[in-house]
């Protein structure tokens, strides 16, 4: 059935309404030609009001504010559109109101103006005299109702955005253009057509009817940016953001500034950074600072220089005169110069003859023990060298053991201690241990043995159809006691047919049907008026149909009339999912109904309904097109969590353009397994 309008309108409220004619009035959309939210025509007039409640509104501020400011109307006149005369009527309006204040009468004198004029005139008349005691009542109210006046008034001329020429055509500001609609206005992108005034560094932003420059790259510390876009040295001793110590003075530098201390060295002095005097040594910082013949000592901020001495060098020493310089034998000296090493005595100097596997040190003038492991590298042991006195021994790495040489090193088989729990194979310098099947090695040691428990690993819970028990090296499945049976894989669990292996206990009566982890003792019995089709036997297929054709006495009018010509009853199993991602299909209803036939001319539509059963609304169906005719697709669209007995009505019917010419019902009995196998 088509719901009236009223019955749209109270579902799109007047306030709704009128909203959207503001705002597209805003938007300088023409008001009437605004696309309709509802069918209510109570709604099409408040849209289309109210949108030009928001034009008038503008047009009628645009005259108050001429009469406020220039204090005439007569350039009103020039043209003659709906838009001036709302302008010329506010504008004049208000200059009514101003005269009036201005006459020192109350500004709710009577002029006998119509209520629309003698608003804006009593409104100007107050903002003119802000001490006039007399308060406005303009409301929203009243403002719509001069507006909707206006506007018919007017009505038959259309509206500008921004600007009415005298020959009726429409302009726009500065910094937009018309749209193709010659009414409304669009801004000017002036950064995409190059007509900024951008400099180089500066970048273009487009504003609503303008644009703004902007730096691209910032001034960085100790700068700031001007208006005019240029980067000003920050005066940080003048602004106070320095910052120096009191026993310093700030001296500002570009872009940064400098703390200097206000206590100032005196000569020989230098000043460090924390402003303390240190001496400066004139002996070291100068070159030949005294005479030739004189030694230079340093003072505390100066220096002097004194007369040299006789002084001997090293391996020197002075006569019994003290007037010349001679030799020193060290090899005869108590102190053993070479510490049991040979000793040759030289003019100033002496050199030791180091045994063997020392070596002579010229600047220590002693015998050093010589690392012949850093200075033969590579090429004395295999593995390891370890320095000695004098010597150096050779080692091996963890794995191997030195040969007989001293030198090389031979792999060690380290199995032959059974180091390991289970399995062991050695490797050149180490070895591995192995585990049999169903075990792995320990994360501690890493040479014991565990028991791998598979049905705890992380796809343990999909070894077994059911229940994993763990074992020894192994593990084991079971199945649920009744009903199922351990496949030969050893994992999986399989349905018992009762019905085929005769371990049901259905009474001659009743059908059996095997369900999933069991079975079901059934008796379809045909409704009144109906007769079955053909005899179920014992079931060997997934689903067997019962059905039920319609069988009218000739004088039962009423069940001639009733459009249901067939009842079927069917039985499926299915398992309680365990991941449910997508709808699962069950069920397909077949029909001999062509598809994309034309309906209007007396073809057949089918429709597909489930009418009761719906658990939770797990079930929905579809219609589909296969080989060219209609089917009805039964789909699970919910998870649903057994032991669960459903029974699904569906029905088929067939349209035209008369109603329901056909119709079936057909009965799914739906068993939902606990498991999901």
């Amino acid at each position: 059935m088509v719901p009236s309008p009223m019955l749209i309108f109270m579902q799109t409220s007047i306030e709704d309404c009128c909203k959207d004619g503001r705002r597209r009035g805003m938007d300088n959309q023409d008001c009437t030609a605004l696309p309709l939210i509802s069918e209510s025509t109570t709604c099409r007039i408040a849209q289309e009001q109210c949108c030009v409640s928001v034009l008038e509104d503008n047009m009628c501020t645009t005259g108050m504010n001429m009469a406020k400011d220039q204090g005439a109307c007569e350039t009103l006149f020039v043209t003659n559109t709906c838009e001036t005369k709302t302008t010329k009527t506010c504008c004049d309006c208000c200059l009514l109101g101003k005269a009036v204040q201005e006459q020192g009468l109350p500004c709710d004198y009577d002029l006998s103006l119509g209520p629309q004029c003698a608003q804006v005139s009593r409104g100007c008349c107050i903002d003119s005299n802000p001490d006039n005691q007399t308060t406005p009542t303009v409301g929203k109210t009243h403002w719509l109702l001069f507006f909707l006046f206006l506007f018919f008034l007017n009505t038959g001329n259309g509206n500008c955005a921004h600007r009415c020429t005298g020959n009726g055509t429409c302009t726009c500001f500065k910094g937009y253009k018309l749209k193709p609609d010659g009414k409304n206005c669009e801004d000017i992108n002036e950064c995409l057509l190059g007509a900024s005034n951008c400099r180089a560094g500066e970048r273009c932003i487009n504003t609503e009817g303008s644009f703004r420059c902007q730096r691209e790259v910032s001034c960085g510390t100790g700068y700031e940016l001007t208006d005019n876009n240029n980067c000003k040295d920050i005066d940080e001793c003048e602004t106070g953001t320095h910052n120096c110590v009191p026993e310093f003075e700030c001296q500002n530098t570009q872009g940064s500034f400098r703390c200097r201390p206000k206590v100032k060295c005196s000569a020989g002095y230098i000043q460090d950074a924390l402003g303390n005097c240190i001496d400066i040594n004139e002996c070291l910082a100068q070159t030949g600072p005294c005479h030739p013949g004189q030694l230079c000592i340093n003072t505390l901020g100066s220096y002097k220089c004194q007369r040299n001495s006789v002084n001997c060098g090293r391996g020197y020493h002075l006569n019994e005169e003290g007037t010349r310089c001679e030799d020193i034998d060290e090899c005869k000296g108590p102190d053993a110069a070479c510490s049991g090493h040979g000793c040759i005595n030289l003019v100033g100097s002496y050199r030791c003859e180091c045994a063997t596997g020392y070596i002579f040190n010229s600047i220590s003038r002693v015998c050093e023990d010589m690392n012949e492991c850093r200075h033969y590298p590579g090429r004395l042991c295999a593995h390891k060298c370890e320095n000695t006195l004098g010597s150096y021994k050779c080692s091996c790495t963890t794995g191997f053991k030195l040969a007989n040489d001293g030198r090389n090193c031979d792999d060690l088989n380290e199995c032959e201690s059974n180091p390991c729990s289970q399995e062991c194979a050695n490797v050149y310098g180490s070895y591995q241990c192995y585990c049999r099947r169903g075990y792995q090695l320990s994360d501690n040691d890493g040479v014991t043995c565990e028991d791998i428990d598979e049905c705890a690993l992380p796809t343990g819970g999909h070894i077994c159809s059911y229940r994993c028990h763990n074992t020894p090296g192994s593990f084991h499945c079971t199945c649920p006691v009744n009903g199922y049976t351990l496949a030969a894989n050893g994992r999986s669990c399989q349905d018992v047919d009762e019905c085929v292996t005769g371990t049901h206990t259905c009474t001659v009566n009743q059908s059996c049907f095997n369900v999933q982890g069991g079975f079901r003792c059934l008796s379809f019995e045909c409704p009144t008026n109906y007769r079955r089709v053909g005899e179920t036997t014992a079931r060997l297929e997934r689903s067997d149909t019962v059905r039920c054709i319609k069988s009218c006495q000739p004088s039962d009018v009423a069940c001639v009339l009733d459009p249901v010509h067939l009842v079927s009853y069917t039985v499926i199993s299915m398992p309680t999912f365990r991941e449910f991602t997508r709808p699962e299909e069950i069920v397909f209803l077949r029909t001999t109904v062509p598809a994309y036939g034309s309906y209007h001319f007396g073809s057949y539509d089918v429709k597909f309904d489930i009418l009761e059963g719906n658990v939770e609304n797990a079930f929905d169906i579809i219609k589909r097109v296969e080989n060219g005719m209609y089917v009805g697709v039964v789909r699970q669209v919910k998870p649903l969590i057994g032991p669960l007995n459903i029974v699904l009505k569906l029905s088929t019917s067939n349209l035209t353009s008369q109603g329901v010419s056909h119709q079936n019902i057909i009965n799914v009995y739906v068993f939902v397994s606990e498991f999901w196998f």
